[in-house]
């Protein structure tokens, strides 16, 4: 039960509201496949009611009832399990791509976050939309670029390590004052930092993106000269010239 808690506590995991697109899709595609196994298990049913239908003709009226209650049965249990799990410390460490690293600490924030003080809370929806932009960013570069190790190291160890940190400390103890502050406040200014650290590393991989469009306009300044619309279709080609036949 203590780890439980730790880990965000049943109750809050199943309530907590996404805080960035890249867990709101690990919950869509959770939802999809149970719905697909509802509809694989209910066509099942039927079909094994038709087929022992036949056989016997026909199931009867008790046979429908059962038929209807062994569905409602199904849509019922099938409709809470499994459960989406949720990702655990361990799992943000041993994780070697970036961009599904990003995914999972999502969803594992999003279990901490109603232990976390409002201060604190704020701040994860942030990291959350923070995440989202890294997340893109990292589509396709490879893993050992030098800022895609680093953002391992700051969403895969520091940023749950501090978040750990915090909630093995007794509640009574988090708002007591030491050293000049509160381990609540402690927690909320380290998420800052971490949080103007991912900003940076997302502007870092964005500027090779935003490089290789100012050399792209360049050119297309050079080519066409002038100030370049890139909303504007490229120039149709001119129709070759018509020569009379000598003849």
């Amino acid at each position: 039960m203590r780890d439980d808690n730790r880990a965000g506590g049943r109750h809050r995991r199943a309530t907590s509201p996404s805080i960035g697109q890249e867990s709101r899709r690990l919950k869509r595609r959770h939802r999809k496949h149970k719905l697909r196994n509802i509809a694989i298990v209910l066509f099942a049913l039927w079909v094994a009611s038709g087929v022992i239908g036949t056989i016997i003709n026909g199931i009867g009226f008790m046979g429908v009832m059962a038929l209807i209650v062994a569905s409602a049965v199904a849509i019922y249990v099938l409709s809470k399990y499994p459960r989406m799990k949720v990702p655990r410390r361990a799992d943000l460490t041993r994780s070697g791509d970036a961009k599904q690293l990003v995914g999972r600490t999502e969803l594992w924030l999003e279990a901490q976050r109603p232990a976390l003080p409002a201060p604190a809370a704020d701040m994860v929806g942030k990291i959350g939309v923070q995440l989202d932009a890294l997340g893109l960013q990292l589509d396709g570069i490879d893993q050992n670029h030098p800022a895609a190790r680093e953002v391992r190291t700051l969403v895969g160890d520091t940023l749950p390590e501090m978040v750990d940190s915090y909630r093995r400390i007794p509640a009574h103890l988090r708002t007591e004052e030491r050293v000049g502050s509160t381990p609540d406040d402690q927690l909320a200014a380290g998420l800052g930092k971490i949080s103007d650290e991912l900003e940076r590393v997302t502007r870092q991989l964005a500027e090779g993106s935003l490089d290789d469009l100012a050399v792209k306009t360049r050119y297309l300044d050079y080519k066409y000269g002038g100030d370049v619309d890139l909303s504007a279709p490229p120039p149709l080609p001119l129709p070759p010239a018509i020569t009379k036949d000598p003849a």
